[in-house]
């Protein structure tokens, strides 16, 4: 059967270019008997294996027109994977089990579903539970059998894609929904499967590389509980497995050094488009095992190649005023094109990054996506011809300017510029934006615009001027877009505001670093009493003695308390709230596994909010903490978890699945 197949594909090659050469280039390669001759075995191959390949030249259907996309329900979710960038992660999961390593594919998932030999829908991958029916387009894609020699159902997926090569030929000519050529192979392949014209599709040479086989092959004792062994199969039916290695347990960090960059050459001198490598178990029965979150399948791990650097130039140093006062510059460069996106903006973080860099108006400059995430500037090509001047007046209100320097979170010396007038104006207004926030006061119907408004017009000169804003009745009834009951509402939601919380008035007044995690640890060390707060803090209390609490934020809250205009403004508050005593039930936490524990919570853990979380723990017992340490028991791990969880399995912190978690609490 492998050798009739490889016939077949030869045959179809040689057909296809045999007719390009004699309809296209007017130049045919070979006489008319022998392309007949080669047709008629095709054909006879194609009856006697049942195997027929989408771009055979016996198939000579029209191509579809649909309306629309059906919506297809995936019976089992095509998650994705959880992602890493340590080739140690890869050694830490492939340590007891048989491993596969496979390319990471730059395209869009498809599922191929085969009943009674023949293909009878592909579907994208979509949310994970819906995709999108394509089967129409499908049926035009280069490499995979329209009829196959296996009677039972076999569902397959894999990557659709577009060549490097065929990309930098057809990019002049496809174009978007905006009418605009496509940023890269990806979006052309993502764009093409999903198209409702199957002609189009066509011309677009998509061809489809299975990774995974969901369904068949049960019946075959030696393909039963091998992934490797059920792909490698799929060979006598035409398909184009995914490149892959079999990983033996046990494998050394320099083995699999090896194997991803012989991996990352085959795709490269093959114009395969790839963002990375994944590794998977190959036992069966183990992955499925292993579970899921809702974001992703445990039995897999994707390994995302270091960031793409780009150049450009840097056209522009821009310094915005935040309502900390520090000036932050971000830097404007010609805009480049990362990962489909457009990006033309990045953060310069501070002085000693522009001065480290010699960064100026007119450079050439590389900029990467780190992470596929956060534009960053990594190098400056163009050094030695100055540095950007660094501003000497503040761009909102025109206030002279202040260079601090301070020791950052990683003990290092840092330079930042800030603004030296207390009442600047865009200081004012982002100081107010944070104070009407959720997470602050919640006062509902204050946006930017509003405040900015509200500012220009002498209504508000100071926060607490807030809870003045009755006199202004008739003023702001009458501006655009405020009526009776619009006022009505806002000051509905101020007057709510006055009766507050421990935590949400400590993270309201905006000390630097003092957010809610931290306000709920203060809340419940000095017993829900914010006046056994402020007067520790006159006593000279060390805050670094608490847990959570480093030496930078113990100096931010006492910074703070130093200046005078910042008591005032405390007292001027304080007197006009109305403190609520929260009783949060905790009648579980002494059968909890997390009563006096400390958790941190690291990613989105299923519906909730970092704060819900929280909550959640408080009422289990828990104390939640803001970062991994030896002193921590637990970290949960939601979706699109961080550095935490590298850190947690140094220190071997028990890790825990935010679904897991939510199961165990019964949240």
């Amino acid at each position: 059967m492998k050798e009739k197949t490889y016939r077949i594909k030869e045959l179809v090659k040689k057909l296809n270019q045999c007719s390009h050469e004699y309809y296209n280039l007017n130049k045919p390669s070979i006489p008319d008997y022998e392309y007949n001759r080669l047709f008629d075995e095709l054909q006879r191959l194609e009856y006697e294996t049942g195997l027929v390949l989408s771009d055979s030249p016996t198939q000579n259907a029209g191509y579809l027109v649909m309306g629309f996309l059906q919506r297809v329900e995936n019976e089992r979710p095509l998650l994705s994977l959880d992602k890493t960038k340590h080739v140690s992660d890869l050694i830490r999961f492939a340590y007891e089990q048989f491993c596969l390593l496979m390319l990471k594919y730059d395209g869009l998932t498809i599922k191929l579903t085969y009943e009674n030999g023949e293909l009878v829908s592909a579907s994208t991958r979509g949310n994970g539970t819906t995709g999108e029916d394509v089967t129409h387009n499908a049926r035009t894609f280069r490499n995979i059998p329209l009829k196959i020699p296996y009677m039972n159902r076999l569902v397959i997926t894999g990557e659709a894609l577009i060549h490097l090569h065929d990309f930098e030929t057809l990019v002049s000519k496809a174009l978007d929904d905006d009418n605009e050529p496509y940023k890269n192979a990806r979006n052309l392949a993502a764009g093409s499967v999903r198209c409702l014209n199957s002609a189009k599709c066509k011309d677009r040479r998509i061809f489809f590389y299975p990774f995974n086989v969901l369904e068949g092959f049960e019946e075959y004792s030696e393909l039963a509980n091998s992934k490797f062994a059920r792909l490698r199969f799929l060979l006598n039916f035409g398909f184009q497995p995914s490149l892959m290695y079999y990983l033996f347990k046990g494998v050394t960090e320099s083995e699999l050094n090896d194997k991803i960059e012989s991996l990352r050459s085959v795709a490269k001198s093959n114009g395969i488009p790839i963002d990375g490598c994944v590794i998977t178990y190959d036992d069966i029965e183990y992955s499925e095992s292993k579970g899921r979150t809702g974001h992703h399948y445990r039995d897999g791990l994707a390994f995302k190649f270091a960031d793409d650097i780009f150049e450009t130039v840097l056209r522009e140093i821009i310094w915005n005023t935040t309502r900390t006062g520090e000036i932050v510059p971000v830097a404007s460069f010609d805009t480049v094109s990362i990962d489909g996106c457009d990006v033309s903006k990045a953060t310069l973080h501070n002085i000693n990054f522009i001065e480290g860099l010699e960064l100026k108006a007119g450079c050439r400059i590389l900029v990467s996506k780190r992470n596929m995430i956060i534009p960053h500037i990594e190098d400056n090509l163009d050094r030695g011809t100055g540095i950007e001047p660094i501003p000497g007046r503040c761009p909102s209100c025109g206030s002279s300017t202040q260079t601090i320097t301070r020791v950052n979170q990683n003990k290092q010396m840092v330079k930042n510029l800030f603004c030296k007038n207390p009442n600047c104006k865009s200081r004012f207004i982002y100081r107010m934006a944070h104070f009407v926030s959720k997470k602050a006061m919640d006062i509902e119907g204050l946006s930017d615009a509003t405040l900015d408004k509200f500012y220009e017009y002498g209504w508000l000169e100071k926060i607490t001027d807030l809870y003045s804003l009755e006199m202004y009745k008739e003023e702001i009834t009458a501006l655009e877009g405020f009526g009776e009951k619009s006022f009505a509402n806002l000051m509905e939601s101020i007057n709510r505001s006055r009766i507050t919380s421990f935590e949400k008035f400590l993270v309201s007044v905006d000390i630097p670093m003092l957010g809610s995690t931290y306000s709920k640890e203060l809340k419940r060390y000095f017993n829900d009493d914010i006046m056994l707060f402020f007067n520790a803090i006159m006593d000279g209390f060390d805050f670094s003695v608490l847990e959570g609490c480093g030496p930078v934020l113990n100096q931010n809250i006492h910074e703070w308390f130093s200046k005078e205009e910042n008591i005032t403004f405390w007292k001027e508050l304080l007197s006009m709230m109305e403190f609520k005593k929260e009783n949060v039930s905790n009648d579980g936490a002494a059968d909890s596994p997390f009563n006096g524990k400390t958790v941190v919570v690291t990613g989105k853990v299923g519906n909730l909010t970092r704060d819900e979380v929280h909550d959640l723990l408080a009422r289990l017992g828990a104390k939640a903490g803001s970062s991994v340490s030896k002193k921590t028991d637990y970290l949960i791990v939601g979706d699109k978890a961080g550095s935490k969880l590298t850190k947690a399995n140094e220190l071997g912190v028990k890790v825990i699945d935010g679904m897991d978690f939510l199961e165990m609490v019964g949240a």
